[in-house]
């Protein structure tokens, strides 16, 4: 397999995907707005953090007035889950050079990842794919590219509607649509149990503390849970 092939093989990977991803990236735009982020600094934010569920937190955020610190640190945490993708494509991408791996680690997210992944793992009895960062590359830019568009119809879209229009409902909803579908044990479920009920609870906290707060209580309570069962 050519790296053309390769690359192509991870652009259309991911283009349906891209379905989902870009009424994401409209509303994110609009949120980022309305919580009184400028057009410039949006787009910078998907340009550089590339990362849908931390920048509408942050966003929300920011529109609270958080202290910088705490945002950080709210979207370090919610980004750890990067890592598991990190370490299950690393042994794919060891003999590369740093500038691959950096522009990898870059545009890999959820949906690049589950697009990728079907192609890297080898069949039995085969060797490993020897093209693999090329698919990656071609299912993080494929994804990157639809980002920053649907982001940008956002910014165009909410630069003409009415502030205070309140659109903080597609948030809960959007992480909702996306968190369902993933609890499939009840370590995941108990800890989907335990965040939501920690943030309701702790709803009234400044700065959304209490989604902070939340985070923490779910992971606690799977990593407790599936420690147990093993």
């Amino acid at each position: 397999m050519s790296p053309r092939h390769a690359f192509l093989l991870g652009l259309r990977s991911v283009l349906p995907l891209l379905l989902g991803v870009a009424p994401f990236g409209v509303i994110y735009g609009v949120i980022a707005l309305q919580s009184g982020i400028p057009a410039l600094a949006a787009m910078l934010m998907s340009s550089i953090v590339f990362a849908g569920s931390a920048q509408f937190l942050l966003a929300q955020l920011v529109g609270a007035g958080a202290p910088m610190l705490l945002s950080v640190g709210a979207v370090g945490l919610i980004n750890l889950r990067h890592a598991l993708y990190s370490a299950s494509v690393a042994p794919l991408l060891a003999r590369l050079p740093r500038r691959w791996k950096l522009l990898l680690a870059y545009l890999l997210t959820d949906e690049a990842y589950a697009a990728a992944i079907p192609h890297l793992l080898p069949a039995p009895g085969k060797p490993v794919v020897a093209m693999a960062h090329w698919i990656l590359f071609g299912s993080g830019f494929g994804l990157w590219a639809g980002w920053q568009v649907s982001t940008l119809v956002g910014v165009v879209v909410g630069a003409q509607l009415p502030a205070g229009l309140g659109l903080d409902f597609a948030l809960p909803l959007t992480f909702i649509a996306i968190v369902v579908p993933m609890i499939r044990s009840r370590a995941l479920l108990a800890a989907a149990l335990a965040a939501g009920v920690a943030a309701v609870l702790l709803a009234a906290l400044p700065y959304k503390l209490g989604l902070f707060v939340a985070a923490l209580a779910g992971l606690l309570v799977g990593a407790a849970l599936t420690e147990r069962r093993t």
